[in-house]
């Protein structure tokens, strides 16, 4: 991909905020960015979350796409109007203040958008949607974590079999209905937010992929959020280089559109 490219997109890519030997650290596991380059062909910017003190409006007009990444960290339930059912459950408010007005600035200018596992869940919460807090202790779900006694690459292994909606958009991405994805979440969708549509579901039937569809508008770009995590070895996994690959060239044509109306306008 990347020898036949003049220009490359400029992709953000979400961060945390956690503390690092006592000093308080932006950081994205680095499996979230690496598929970016080669796989995407577009060049990724890590994004500080400074919650309030981001300028949005700067942010936006700079980038052509976003990366919404995983994270061990869940968004506060006080977002979609629940109490917290574990006061262990990690927290990143700093994230939070970050990524849902972002979300909701981002949908409204029709850039691309690729959300995984914490970043799906955020992107429904930013747009009204709620979370099941502990699925794996909620009737009728399956237990979605990774199994804690393996090593990373056995807890990121294949850990069910997802079924697309036929037709969909992302059955049509991947070329087929149902593959194998990798599990490693306790929170997941309880309400999927009204503009959201689901693609896949898991066998017990919780959501795994959704697109965004909204009623009132014909040009709400490429947006796509999957719960798994296709960054994994993305290269070797056919499944994760379709997305990246889609996701890649929505950047690309989302720019070469930007780059069109500024012409236009200068003229």
């Amino acid at each position: 991909m990347m020898s036949n490219l003049t220009f490359l997109p400029r992709v953000a890519v979400t961060t945390d905020l956690k503390s690092i030997g006592g000093h308080p650290t932006y950081a994205v596991t680095q499996k979230y960015v690496d598929p970016l380059l080669p796989l995407s062909g577009v060049l990724p910017w890590l994004l500080p979350s400074m919650g309030a003190e981001l300028p949005l409006d700067a942010v936006l007009g700079d980038v052509d796409g976003l990366v919404f990444t995983g994270s061990p960290s869940n968004i506060e339930p006080h977002h979609y109007g629940q109490a917290l059912s574990n006061p262990e459950s990690p927290a990143d408010p700093a994230r939070d203040a970050t990524t849902l007005p972002l979300i909701r600035a981002a949908l409204a200018r029709g850039i691309p958008v690729l959300g995984i596992c914490r970043g799906f869940q955020e992107i429904n919460v930013a747009l009204g949607g709620s979370l099941l807090q502990e699925v794996h202790n909620t009737a009728g779900f399956d237990d979605h974590r990774e199994d804690d006694t393996l090593d990373v690459a056995g807890q990121y292994g294949p850990a069910h079999r997802l079924q697309a909606v036929p037709g969909g958009m992302l059955a049509s991405i991947v070329g087929a209905d149902s593959w194998e994805v990798n599990s490693l979440h306790g929170q997941g969708i309880q309400t999927l937010a009204p503009d959201l549509l689901a693609q896949a579901h898991a066998p017990d039937g919780l959501v795994e992929a959704y697109t965004y569809q909204p009623a009132h508008r014909t040009d709400a770009g490429f947006v796509l959020a999957v719960q798994w995590h296709p960054e994994w070895q993305a290269a070797q996994n056919p499944v994760s280089r379709a997305i990246y690959a889609a996701f890649g060239n929505a950047c690309r044509q989302f720019a070469a559109r930007k780059r069109d109306d500024s012409l236009a306008r200068a003229a």
